[in-house]
């Protein structure tokens, strides 16, 4: 299936990662050299066709407003199968750091998500194939590129992975707002694959069977809950840090 891909990041990531196949890319007649010309020597790389448009020709193709003067038509992003991604952990390194996620509500929310995983340092992501139906478009420009980067994994309610994963080592830890642990109180630099749900129906019962231990961000506050994309930013964000914390400790002793 074809999609359009809008703004010169989702563009530019999309070339860049080669993961689709491009039909087209369109560009608006005058854009500056420093937009245009990255993409153009992808596409000619690529030998993707570009085409030149007028203002108001391109305004009129596009679905939103912030296109910059950039689209393309490509493909969808096939995501990863599950044998795939079980043979590619070994490339991971000595510490895999995966993200389940479940109930996402929106493309931007569920964007919004991908950009900090890529950031934090996942290696890839886990999704119900339903979530699979989002605006694939939007989905793009809201992770700022990084759905083209970072590793794709689909599963069913049957969760059929997750106990493969335990036999090669991941430790398996569920966000669950009533759990006796924070997320200070983990190791998070083990391998792991942590789980976040989101905040209206947050894990499944399928996915929670599956968990070895649950954590929970600690509340200075009445606030009954946070939004999958901001619980999971601050979840990946002291993942991270203890990550980061322990690499430092290595170093010193080095030296």
């Amino acid at each position: 299936m074809m999609i359009q891909l809008e703004g010169q990041i989702s563009v530019q990531a999309a070339l860049e990662a080669r993961n689709r196949r491009f039909q087209l890319v369109i560009l608006k007649q005058g854009l500056h050299p420093t937009r245009a010309n990255p993409i153009l020597a992808s596409a000619e790389e690529q030998n993707v066709p570009v085409k030149f448009v007028s203002v108001s020709e391109i305004d009129s193709m596009a679905k939103g407003k912030t296109h910059g003067g950039v689209l393309a038509l490509a493909e969808s992003k096939s995501p990863l199968s599950a044998d795939d991604f079980v043979e590619s952990i070994p490339f991971y390194g000595d510490s895999p750091f995966l993200l389940l996620l479940e109930g996402v509500d929106d493309s931007q929310n569920l964007g919004f998500t991908l950009r900090t995983a890529e950031a934090m340092g996942v290696h890839a992501v886990l999704l119900k194939k339903h979530l699979w139906d989002f605006d694939e478009a939007a989905l793009c420009r809201s992770s700022s590129g990084a759905l083209e980067r970072i590793p794709m994994v689909l599963f069913d309610q049957t969760v059929p992975m997750l106990p493969g994963l335990k036999k090669l080592g991941i430790h398996i830890y569920g966000s669950i707002a009533n759990s006796k642990y924070t997320l200070y109180d983990k190791d998070l630099t083990e391998p792991i694959l942590l789980c976040v749900g989101g905040e209206k129906r947050g894990l499944s019962a399928a996915v929670r069977d599956h968990c070895e231990a649950f954590i929970k961000i600690p509340m200075q506050s009445q606030t009954g809950s946070l939004s999958l994309s901001h619980a999971a930013s601050i979840l990946l964000g002291e993942t991270m840090r203890q990550r980061f914390a322990k690499r430092e400790k290595l170093i010193s002793k080095e030296f």
